[in-house]
């Protein structure tokens, strides 16, 4: 069963089985696939909601700052190029003094707020000023859409111990790491999935072969603390007889799918990563993360995941 199993994942994995001459990881650290399309354009690739979705949080607050200041600078420059005598209540003296007040007045306009201070003059001013509120209208109701959108999106916070490990189990050896969910909601029935690509030679040319790893538990029910997941090294694994110098020289890249039901959200929710050999460790063993406090209830110390010692 492990065997067919095995073979299944080889033919489903959808990675491309051909070696570059410079191997590189194929899942980052951060999930993202390391592959990149040609012949698309930036649209057909991907929408601007979905990278306004995607995109970290400094670059979305850097995006949203530098447009409001853009819009804005560009209705200035209109309301200045028509002219300052069109608006009514400008205080500067200067050029630029009227057009700091023509700035500002356009950011008023943009958000509706409008002081008062400032009003348009003539048909040319005020036409500028009703699209510019129209737009602003639009443009914070989509702004608010996607800053909703961010929030509201549900993601697996999960953290994975920095390195895997080679280490001796149960008579046998097994690969190990760890995980932990980082957010204080809780998930439940947790599903991990691991495959491991190694390198290996067909008809005198170098491929990956992909081969589903059998766990010694691929599921649990509550993930309160932390989970250590464990594929024992047996004679039905597709790393069985390999020592550690010849599994580094296969390179072998272990990919990880963590599934699970986010009670908060009320919706399946998975995050991916990879391990590949030079961030395996051999013969070391986790740290216990697990204590209790004065009142008996259990601690965990997610700060210490990655915590191993050498056997």
């Amino acid at each position: 069963m492990a065997i067919e199993n095995q073979e299944k994942i080889k033919e489903d994995i959808g990675f491309n089985v051909n070696v570059s001459k410079k191997i590189i990881r194929l899942i980052n650290k951060d999930g993202s696939f390391n592959v990149d399309k040609l012949g698309l354009s930036k649209i057909e690739s991907k929408s601007i909601y979905n990278i306004m979705l995607t995109i970290p949080w400094w670059k979305f607050n850097l995006f949203v700052l530098v447009s409001y200041i853009v819009i804005n600078t560009i209705f200035a420059c209109i309301y200045s190029l028509i002219g300052f005598e069109h608006l009514g209540g400008l205080l500067g003296n200067t050029f630029f003094e009227k057009w700091l007040d023509t700035f500002f007045f356009s950011a008023q306009t943009l958000t509706t707020v409008g002081y008062g201070r400032i009003n348009p003059i003539g048909f040319g001013t005020s036409t500028v000023a009703m699209f510019e509120s129209m737009m602003g209208l639009l443009g914070f109701a989509l702004a608010t859409g996607i800053l909703y959108g961010r929030f509201s999106r549900p993601v697996a916070k999960i953290r994975f111990s920095k390195n895997a490990l080679i280490t001796p189990y149960k008579d046998i050896s097994a690969v190990m790491f760890r995980i932990a969910n980082e957010r204080e909601n809780q998930l439940i029935d947790l599903d991990v999935q691991v495959i491991v690509s190694i390198l290996t030679y067909k008809n005198g040319k170098e491929m990956r072969d992909f081969r589903g790893l059998e766990l010694e538990r691929n599921k649990v029910s509550f993930f309160p603390s932390s989970w250590t997941v464990v594929h024992p090294i047996d004679k039905e694994s597709a790393l069985f007889d390999m020592d550690f110098e010849e599994l580094m020289a296969r390179k072998p890249e272990f990919l990880i799918i963590v599934k699970g039901y986010d009670d908060v959200f009320s919706t399946n929710v998975h995050t991916r990563m990879s391990y590949t050999y030079d961030e395996l460790l051999w013969n070391h063993k986790f740290v216990d993360i697990h204590s209790f406090d004065e009142d008996g209830k259990t601690t965990v110390d997610v700060s210490r995941l990655n915590e191993t010692i050498k056997l």
